[in-house]
């Protein structure tokens, strides 16, 4: 299964923050923005996998402790008493939405709480931002980051091999890091701070997959692949002499250090014409295992070898466990029970047809048995047994002839590890999740280990399209690439199988009747069948539809309101329409090729579409549209827009870009006018949710910038103020393909990411109320406590923590604090408080989860801010009429 979901250059819009660092600053801005962090709990809609998963770490001396890293989903680290990962990227934000790839992981075996991660997912100019080590010594729990003068591929070409980055086992203060694009090695000597190119190293590498690509991807010169220590030739506290270093050069794939990187050779008598995607050291036996192949991975590769150098002689052993000449794949997947280290394993990791293999030696590769073999062709005798009940869409509703399976075995194995304290425990990836076995010595005694997925809580798939029906037995249908996309009927439960009949690679587009949701359209990728299906069964059920001529890819698509009709944008041709479920299609008239395409969702006939700077709308079922004349929507087609269930004619549209217009649009009349809502700098979706109690208008949700912060936003109010309800911890790179609200419960939401699955964010507002805005201020009676702290400063920022003590005898039942800057300091972004300031008057009230405070009981929010000069602490602060006590 291909795997590209590559972004557009649109991805590099706006700004984010990174556990770590500073966080952005903003002018002081006339929108009223509460930055209620701590409201609302996210969760994954369970999907388990669905990405490729290049690279698995243990530790080599903590028990249990592991990492995983994605191509585009960030990195995880595994729970042994709960058998699921934990993911330890989402705060990457916005702006730096290309350190979600994981380029290579490491894991400190002197300090275990340690671990680092060189991040960045294009080298070419699909990624704007260069790459960069994160830092953490509390195992992926918080990040610091050294930015990196070059770009990281994460989701490039040769991305399965590795490890690039190693640490010193004798001395942890000592990072290697290899580079592509011709960047060369690099090395820390304090523990991950500052970064120097090796100089003297002699080989940039120069293997490029293919080097006509013009944009850069596939062109790119692979550069230093993995670097591999022998702590036999240390001690403790005194730099590993004896290094090997991977280059993607097929005549010159190893070199060795025997004086810590002061001089490097390439190693004599090695192998050529291969490139090595592995470097594995046995220091106990005195070995070198090295798994090549001709070409990077992770989709290609006809050809390979396995080689073992003995590192006292300088021997060359050809130990494949295949001639050369019966290879259709290359090696990769290279691990040494650590345990048993004659034990090897390596997997033939593109090996698509009929199956992925996995070759085991115990005598250090003299001889090897496989996972599966041929009894008498087509028929296989397999040494596993595979169990997917966990993840059963895993089977991907295949029924294949023999000698192919369902499940496979895998694809794409490029990572492979045994754990190094339990020689029973594998796990390896594969195209489309995390497979493991408890029990793989089963495989030496003659009897069949079990494989298992072990992915629960690795979410790694790239969102397209997501909705939220108002009835029926589904929760949400998400549109996902690569595996197509699900229906949930329970988010806390995997579902049983990925839209079929047909199964598009990619979904693109979905809709539902919103009058009778039990109609639903979706459109996709597919390399031969239909791109269009339907289903008359609130989704449980599919069938395929007939492509219009000259149909290439899905588009987007639009069902009726009543779902009599559907419009569809599909590429390849103009848009169309049909009556019926797409039997027949005709083409639509004045809207140009490429429209995104969206219906009313009460009037049947009307639908509206988007192109260039152009707004359409049709109001006799897509025959004809007609372009409004509304102005000053953005020009380009990074939009997105929808109408509102309920109300004819009512269309919000999101987007834009940084050199042109940008924001959020509304419009109540069918799109003939729109109108910008000034306090929204930025956003790129939009969607709706059941409204709150009280309220006269479905809730808003946007990922935008608002009030100078990028987040998920919510509304109750039509647009007139916003609530940020995630935070800096939960950010997850790009959010900006889709977002919808839950008609059926207040407050949840549903986000898109790209590589991190659909996330889902509950609050905890059970009472259903609004975002605040206007009323009057609560004047509590009493005594009270005010502690003012300023947590960091740096140059032109701080951040200050504000705790208020009611040190009365009454509890409070609101609350509204105000305070004079004694020095010109402006407010950027305030959390778990709403706010608003006024020349240098700032007053911070309760939300709606802190108003009350009990007699003795504190509540504290925070907040960054400018300062210029001196940055003086404010002298009294005032709640209502009353003047609190500063401690």
């Amino acid at each position: 299964m291909r795997r590209t979901r590559i972004l557009t250059a649109v991805l590099a819009l706006a700004a984010g923050l990174l556990a770590g660092t500073p966080p952005a600053l903003a002018a002081n801005h006339s929108a009223q923005v509460t930055l209620a962090a701590d409201t609302y709990t996210w969760s994954n809609a369970r999907i388990d996998g669905g990405g490729f998963v290049p690279g698995i770490v243990f530790n080599r001396s903590e028990k249990n402790l592991a990492y995983a890293r994605t191509d585009i989903g960030g990195a995880y680290r595994w729970s042994e008493s709960t058998k699921t990962w934990t993911p330890l990227l989402d705060s990457v934000g916005w702006n730096e939405w290309g350190h979600t790839g994981v380029v290579s992981l490491a894991s400190d075996s002197v300090d275990p709480d340690k671990v680092y991660a060189a991040v960045g997912t294009y080298t070419n100019s699909w990624d704007p931002t260069d790459g960069a080590v994160l830092r953490s010594s509390d195992r992926g729990a918080s990040w610091q980051k050294t930015d990196l003068p070059f770009k990281l591929g994460g989701n490039m070409p040769g991305r399965g091999m590795g490890e690039r980055l190693a640490i010193d086992p004798d001395k942890d203060s000592v990072l290697y890091l290899g580079a592509p694009s011709g960047k060369g090695l690099w090395r820390s000597t304090d523990s991950g701070v500052t970064w120097s190119q090796v100089t003297n190293f002699p080989n940039v590498g120069n293997y490029v997959q293919d080097a006509t690509d013009t944009t850069g991807y596939a062109s790119d010169n692979q550069g230093i692949v993995w670097v591999t220590f022998d702590e036999s030739t240390g001690t403790a506290g005194s730099a590993t002499k004896t290094i090997y270093v991977g280059v993607a050069d097929k005549d010159n794939a190893v070199y060795r250090s025997t004086d810590a990187g002061a001089t490097w050779t390439r190693l004599a008598g090695q192998p050529t014409g291969y490139l090595a995607h592995k470097g594995v050291l046995d220091a106990k036996n005195g070995y070198l295992y090295l798994a090549y192949s001709d070409k990077g991975g992770p989709y290609d590769g006809g050809k390979g070898q396995l080689w073992r150098y003995a590192t006292a002689t300088g021997t060359w052993t050809n130990i494949s466990p295949v001639a050369e000449a019966d290879t259709y794949y290359g090696f990769s997947g290279l691990t040494v029970d650590r345990q048993h280290p004659g034990t090897v394993m390596a997997t033939a990791y593109s090996s698509w047809w009929p199956d992925t293999q996995i070759f085991r030696s115990t005598d250090s590769g003299a001889t090897w048995t496989k996972a599966w073999d041929y009894t008498s062709y087509p028929n296989r005798s397999n040494r596993y047994t595979i169990d997917v009940s966990s993840s059963p869409w895993l089977t991907f509703g295949a029924n294949p002839s023999p000698p192919e399976q369902s499940p496979k075995l895998g694809w794409m194995t490029e990572s492979l590890e045994i754990d190094p304290f339990n020689s029973d425990r594998m796990m390896y990836g594969t195209g489309a999740t995390l497979y493991g076995t408890e029990d793989l010595t089963r495989w030496d005694s003659g009897g069949q280990f079990t494989v298992k997925p072990m992915v629960q809580g690795l979410e790694e798939t790239s969102v397209d399209d997501l909705a939220a029906p108002p009835s029926g037995g589904a929760q949400l249908f998400s549109a996902l690439g690569d595996i197509g996309g699900f229906r949930h009927t329970d988010l806390t439960k995997v579902p049983s199988m990925m839209y079929t009949s047909p199964t598009f690679s990619t979904t693109t587009s979905l809709d539902f009747a919103e009058s009778n949701p039990d109609i639903v359209v979706r459109v996709g990728n597919l390399d031969s069948g239909p791109h269009i299906a339907f289903s008359t069964d609130n989704g449980a059920d599919w069938f395929g539809g007939t492509d219009p001529s000259g149909v290439s890819g899905g588009g987007t698509v639009a069902a009726a309101a009543d779902g009599s009709r559907f419009v569809w944008s599909p590429a390849g041709t103009g848009v169309q329409y049909t009556t019926g479920f797409g039997s027949s299609w005709s083409a639509s008239s004045g809207i140009p090729s490429g429209a995104a395409v969206e219906s009313d969702r009460v009037d049947p006939k009307t639908f509206y579409g988007f192109k260039s700077g152009k707004f359409y709308v049709s109001t006799d079922g897509g025959a004809t549209f007609t372009a409004s004349a509304a102005t000053g929507l953005p020009s380009g087609d990074s939009v997105r827009f929808k109408a509102l269930p309920g109300t004819k004619g009512d269309v919000w549209l999101a987007g834009g870009s940084t050199d042109g217009a940008y924001g959020l649009w509304h419009s109540t009349d069918g799109g003939a006018t729109f109108a910008k809502l000034s306090d929204v700098d930025q956003a790129d979706t939009v969607g709706f949710g059941k409204a709150a109690t009280g309220a006269s208008y479905q809730t808003l949700y946007t990922s935008a910038k608002i009030g100078g912060v990028r987040g998920i936003f919510r509304s109750t109010d039509e647009g007139a103020s916003w609530t940020r309800i995630n935070d800096d911890a939960h950010q997850w790179g790009w959010t900006g393909a889709a977002i919808t609200g839950d008609p059926r419960v207040y407050g949840r939401v549903y986000v898109s990411t790209n590589g991190r699955g659909v996330i889902y964010g509950d609050t905890s507002d059970s009472s259903g109320g609004g975002d605040g805005g206007g009323g009057t201020d609560p004047t509590p009676s009493g005594a009270c406590t005010v502690t003012y702290r300023i947590s960091n400063q740096w140059t032109g920022g701080f951040q200050a923590d504000v705790q208020l003590t009611n040190t009365g005898s009454t509890a409070w039942s609101g609350w509204s604090l105000g305070w004079s800057f004694p020095n010109g300091q402006t407010v950027g972004q305030l959390w778990n408080a709403d706010w608003t300031q006024s020349g240098a008057a700032v007053t911070a009230r309760n939300v709606s989860w802190n108003g009350t405070v009990a007699a003795g009981s504190s509540v504290s929010f925070g907040f960054t801010g400018t300062w210029s000069g001196v940055n003086g602490r404010p002298s009294s602060f005032e709640l209502g009429d009353q003047t609190c006590t500063v401690a």
